[in-house]
């Protein structure tokens, strides 16, 4: 017998990512983030974000403040990572760049929030720089 979802998880599941991408957005830029999000265009083929090269997979949000630089891959509460989008993590966690996959129960924990929140990190960088 599986168990009842509780309101809070009903409610995270039906968040859509780019709702949650846009409540990331607004909350990156209030806190002075530099955000870069490439959209995908409607064409005769279906929805397709124009990229050349290895772009397929390519994170969905790119933040950066200070020393920071933080690599977003926006997830519905069940969605799953394709294998593209790992490697692309992979490479950006290589380099050193901060890699979350956030949900909506990132958002409403308060997670999010205090990621992009936190100053200790880029001032621990900045004295090891």
């Amino acid at each position: 017998m599986s168990r009842r979802l509780t309101n809070e998880e009903k409610l995270d599941r039906a968040v859509l990512e780019r709702d949650l991408q846009d409540q990331i957005i607004q909350l990156a830029r209030l806190l002075r983030w530099r955000v870069a999000h490439f959209r995908p265009a409607m064409t005769a083929q279906g929805w397709r974000t124009p990229v050349q090269a290895d772009g397929k997979g390519f994170p969905d949000l790119i933040l950066l403040r200070g020393s920071r630089i933080v690599v977003v891959e926006v997830k519905r509460q069940l969605g799953t990572i394709d294998p593209d989008q790992e490697l692309w993590l992979d490479a950006f966690r290589g380099v050193g760049a901060e890699v979350h996959v956030w949900r909506p129960s990132d958002m409403r924990s308060g997670s999010i929030q205090r990621e992009l929140g936190n100053t200790l990190r880029e001032e621990q960088h900045e004295c090891t720089g």
